[in-house]
């Protein structure tokens, strides 16, 4: 996902983001503990896209105030 796709998020829409990717990510962990991961870079891309997520949600914390 691109930073450019969050930002025209509204925060409503970025915070189910954020908890779409956190449950995403957690399942992916789970995975990786028994042994199923297939596609290891997969934990990389989501946990890469789950930090723009909350950048994007800081920067416009910071912005507000």
């Amino acid at each position: 996902m691109e930073i450019k796709e969050l930002r025209e998020l509204t925060p409503e829409q970025l915070d189910a983001k954020i908890y779409e990717l956190q449950e995403q990510l957690f399942e992916l962990r789970r995975k990786k503990a028994v042994g199923n991961l297939e596609h290891g870079e997969q934990l990389h891309y989501v946990r890469k896209d789950l930090a723009k997520a909350k950048t994007v949600k800081r920067q416009r914390e910071l912005e507000i105030k």
